[in-house]
């Protein structure tokens, strides 16, 4: 298998995984009739304290999941294959900054399903890519704005439904943005102009420094005898 191809397939499997989970736990919850929905962040309430945690976890009806499914699979796609050495560490940060801010600042009621998460992915993989200004980066950038740029508008009540947690939406790029600044230093860089002609032209330095020495200590042995 290529290398890039392997790479590909390596960076779908945590989101695929992800997808997977969520599928079964909606597939189990309406097979049992059980109610997942305190499992959610419920502001400012300790029941709403363990939904930090797992809110992403649970979805109100199966079209809201289906609605999640592909943005959540192709932005976590994103992270893992661009990010992939800081990548888990990117998307635990979204997971549990979303599910703090919506708890301290949403409204009362039960907040469940991953659109925070989708909202902090798109975030930062936006303000990531602008800040590295590393060329692929800014591109992806440039390509999550074409596509999710509309998502925008259900980060604020005025624009959003009245069972929308815009709260939910809003905290994610809140904690998407905070990422990308605190990350910024790791993970992928932009190459430095002219990086690999600069080396060389230190080591030919180095070498004709180091070729002067011998030649002038020769010199000096002649001269002593």
């Amino acid at each position: 298998m290529r290398p890039e191809i392997r790479r590909i397939l390596l960076a779908a499997i945590i989101p695929a995984f992800l997808i997977l989970i969520l599928y079964l736990l909606k597939f189990l919850e309406i097979g049992m009739e059980w109610d997942f929905t305190r499992l959610g962040v419920y502001p400012m309430q300790k029941r709403g304290v363990f939904g930090i945690f797992a809110h992403p976890l649970v979805h109100a009806d199966l079209q809201h999941l289906l609605a999640n499914t592909l943005p959540l699979f192709f932005l976590s796609w994103c992270l893992f294959y661009f990010y992939r050495h800081i990548a888990s560490y990117i998307f635990f940060s979204i997971w549990i900054g979303c599910g703090l801010l919506t708890f301290l600042i949403g409204k009362p009621g039960w907040h469940v399903g991953s659109s925070g998460i989708i909202y902090g992915l798109a975030f930062f993989l936006f303000f990531s890519g602008i800040l590295r200004k590393h060329v692929p980066l800014v591109a992806l950038a440039l390509l999550i704005t074409f596509l999710y740029g509309g998502l925008v508008w259900n980060m604020f009540p005025q624009f959003a439904k009245a069972t929308t947690s815009w709260e939910g939406h809003l905290s994610g790029a809140i904690t998407g943005i905070v990422c990308a600044f605190a990350f910024k230093n790791y993970g992928p860089q932009r190459p430095t102009p002219f990086a690999d002609e600069i080396e060389e032209e230190e080591e030919e330095t180095v070498n004709n420094e180091e070729e002067k020495e011998i030649t002038e200590k020769k010199d000096e042995e002649e001269t002593v005898i």
